[in-house]
């Protein structure tokens, strides 16, 4: 597997507030991964689309560098993991939509 691809991975850290209020920091923690980057398939595509998602990438990487984050920054551009699969030799496949408005990107708006 080619793993020459940089990526980021983004965790969320919301917390609770003391109003018990889901708030997220100012500033998300990034962590910088080496991966496989694929389109995904075209039945992946179609069967995401009938199920409301807008799915782009499959970042292939060793599963131990992957510690449950949903947001992963490619080329400046925020993903959402949508669904992963545990692959054979210690990998993950981590299949990820974009989502519009979340991102001022127009070359996918």
């Amino acid at each position: 597997m080619d793993r020459s691809d940089i990526i980021y991975l983004i965790a969320d850290g919301s917390t609770k507030n003391t109003d018990g209020i889901w708030v997220k920091p100012s500033s998300a923690e990034k962590r910088k991964v080496y991966c496989q980057v694929d389109s995904v398939t075209r039945a992946e595509w179609f069967e995401g689309g009938r199920n409301g998602l807008n799915p782009q990438y499959r970042f292939t990487m060793f599963k131990y560098d992957y510690q449950n984050e949903q947001v992963i920054e490619y080329n400046g551009i925020n993903f959402y993991v949508y669904r992963t699969y545990e692959g054979k030799n210690d990998t993950i496949e981590l299949y990820t939509e974009y989502r519009k408005g979340t991102d001022a990107n127009p070359q996918l708006i």
